[in-house]
């Protein structure tokens, strides 16, 4: 099963990830993970990024895109893989099926967590409150959302052209979202 979970910030990718991660027995892979461990494990390509950021820039598509390429070539994504919240843009949803083409892991379904903008400001607002975090306003987290939109949201046009697109209600209860991620899949990938 390889599977991209996309949704905006908020929509519980990463708490529905680590839940699909055990029920399929793959790994959850993350690119910001990725970055941090090559950083610290100073690869060829975290020292490039550790350089990047040491100048305050971004890391660039290709190191990041490299760093995923290298990740998906391991031998415990031979079964599959679930990356969350990448690829963020559509330069990255054609990069990654090229690079998933040439390893010969190509997606089997992107699952879009659909959850109403309100209820999305709400949840990072309390997650931001409970963390003490004083940059997730409703305001900051609104323009993330507006960026999202731009920038993210046409992946998930991407995707549904290519017949690879299920949407799935992001409101419930973790398990409930769960267990209609799960169904979708399976109804996806018969």
């Amino acid at each position: 099963m390889r599977l991209v979970l996309l949704g905006a910030p908020g929509s519980g990718k990463g708490t529905q990830a680590a839940r699909l991660k055990d029920h399929y027995a793959i790994p959850h892979i993350s690119t910001g993970d990725l970055l941090r461990a090559a950083v610290k494990a100073e690869t060829a390509l975290g020292l490039k990024a550790k350089a990047v950021m040491e100048r305050g820039e971004l890391v660039s598509d290709d190191i990041v895109l490299g760093m995923l390429e290298e990740r998906l070539s391991e031998s415990d994504t031979a079964s599959g893989f679930i990356l969350d919240g990448y690829p963020r843009n559509l330069a990255q949803a054609g990069a990654l099926g090229e690079v998933l083409a040439r390893i010969g892991q190509p997606l089997d379904v992107a699952v879009q967590l659909d959850v109403p903008t309100d209820l999305l400001v709400e949840r990072i607002a309390g997650r931001a409150a409970q963390e003490g975090r004083k940059d997730d306003t409703p305001e900051a987290v609104r323009t993330r959302l507006g960026v999202y939109n731009e920038q993210t949201a046409p992946v998930v046009d991407f995707y549904r052209e290519q017949g690879k697109v299920t949407c799935v209600n992001g409101v419930g209860e973790m398990d409930e979202v769960f267990d209609r991620i799960v169904t979708a899949v399976a109804e996806a990938t018969d």
